[in-house]
């Protein structure tokens, strides 16, 4: 493709591929440098230029020499669209998922629903690239938008025609997930997350509200879980842009959740649509895997999926990866769930599923990130004295920080908690402490294969760390 026909003018150069990162950067390619929260990236615009970069898109500011300036106000918006061009064609029907808390069992179970439709559909997140016979992981929850936008080229080349992704807060502020028309976009829920980045939550909302102002199309559904206090704003704004509005949950028009009664295995569901009621057999737990199973289908029934085969496939769903997975039954019998609970409104939500299903004691391990919002490990352990039986604190991933100054400050909202600094020992003692009428929740990495500490990333997967320690009894 000639540089001309993306930028409109008469360049004649062959255009190779796209980078942000001037280490990728080969002959042919287009350059973004953009301002970020540490590197300047215009600071290696000379860098890229001299690795065969044959244009840059940056801020009318930046000096380029040697190469085409593409300037522009908003250079990732630019770039976006320009890589976007480049990589077309794309999956003729994409959703994408906002939220705090939900979004990779969201866009899991959208791909599942689509799957068991007939379609072929794929879905992009923080468990990775998952299609029907694979799953390769990006190792983020939104990618840089090459990444992305080249994974969805390559997915549309393969037959994939559905793809539900997720569209986190810094993917939104950053321009990850332009490009390809968004069919429905859904929001499922907003607590604290992030506030390191983002600074407040009036930033932090602003940030996912970006899905339903700008990156919706125009024509495109809005799905909004309609139970948290948080969705009118999300309302407002799709009547404003007048958006086709679909909601959900308890306070749903479109799916009326009317009543959900928990099961050994799942959960019984009574949802109201179009003046029928429909009962399913959710086969996951929990209160919050309800409101992702409805979203789920709420995106699949508004980009043209018949609501009766719809919500009567919510009964073959299947558990998704670190999200409230049965990881082992421990020797006393008491089962152990591993959940990517990091929040203190998701950890209360984990803790509220298994309730139902626990006559004993319910035991929690967990711990906090280094490096991130710091004001959300006192609200974490709070939640953990107020909600669990037994609370042991331990390591989650410190990243630079010190490990006990992390459980210090979550012991300051649990002081009766148990520290436990090393995360094995932790889950072990859980675990030996069990009696049959007891449920150990592991939260905090749910699907993640490795513990960062330092500049380090080690081993540790919870479910296998689970079942090995629960075998040595």
């Amino acid at each position: 493709m000639k540089l001309g026909t993306l930028t409109g003018g008469d360049e004649a150069a062959s255009v190779t591929g796209f980078a942000i990162d001037h280490r990728k950067v080969a002959p042919g390619t287009i350059f973004g440098a953009f301002e970020g929260a540490r590197v300047n990236g215009e600071d290696f615009i000379p860098a890229a230029i001299a690795a065969g970069a044959i244009a840059v898109v940056a801020r009318r500011s930046a000096t380029v020499e040697g190469a085409v300036h593409i300037a522009d106000d908003n250079p990732r918006a630019c770039f976006a669209d320009l890589a976007a061009r480049f990589f077309a064609p794309f999956p003729e029907t994409a959703v994408a998922v906002t939220g705090t808390n939900g979004k990779t069992s969201t866009v899991e179970l959208t791909r599942q629903l689509w799957r068991m439709a007939g379609h072929h559909a794929a879905s992009i997140g923080t468990l990775g690239v998952t299609t029907a016979g694979e799953q390769v992981s990006t190792g983020l929850t939104t990618p840089d938008v090459v990444t992305f936008l080249s994974n969805v080229a390559g997915l549309a080349r393969e037959g994939v025609t559905h793809l539900a992704f997720e569209a986190s807060s810094h993917g939104l502020t950053q321009y990850r997930t332009e490009g390809l028309r968004v069919s429905a976009a859904a929001f499922t829920n907003l607590s604290r997350d992030h506030l390191d980045y983002h600074g407040d939550m009036a930033n932090y909302f602003t940030a996912k509200l970006r899905l339903f102002s700008e990156v919706l199309s125009p024509d495109g559904t809005a799905v909004v879980w309609a139970d948290d206090p948080n969705s009118e704003r999300v309302v407002d704004l799709a009547r404003q842009r007048r958006n086709r509005l679909f909601t959900v949950g308890e306070h749903g028009d479109d799916l009326r959740l009317v009543s959900r009664d928990p099961t050994l295995m799942g959960q019984g569901l009574v949802i109201a649509a179009d003046g029928v009621e429909h009962r399913v057999n959710l086969p996951l737990i929990g209160a919050y895997q309800a409101a992702n199973a409805l979203i789920a289908a709420g995106l699949v029934i508004a980009t043209g999926g018949d609501v009766a085969s719809t919500l009567a496939n919510l009964a073959r769903l299947q558990p998704v990866r670190g999200r409230l997975e049965r990881a082992v039954i421990a020797p006393s019998g008491a089962p152990v769930y591993v959940d990517y609970a990091h929040t203190p409104d998701a950890l209360e939500a984990a803790i509220a599923a298994l309730r139902p299903h626990v006559s004993g004691r319910l035991i929690l391990v967990f711990g906090a990130g280094g490096d991130r919002d710091q004001g959300k490990r006192e609200p974490m352990g709070k939640v953990a004295a107020a909600h669990a039986d037994v609370a042991i604190v331990t390591d989650d991933n410190p990243r630079s920080e010190q490990p006990a100054a992390i459980r210090a400050d979550i012991l300051q909202g649990a002081p009766s908690a148990i520290e436990h600094g090393d995360r094995r020992g932790a889950i072990r003692l859980a675990i030996q402490q069990t009696q049959a009428d007891d449920i150990v929740l592991i939260a905090g990495k749910g699907h993640e294969q490795g513990q960062i500490v330092r500049d380090l990333v080690l081993p540790f997967d919870d479910v296998s760390v689970a079942r090995e320690v629960a075998g040595e009894a």
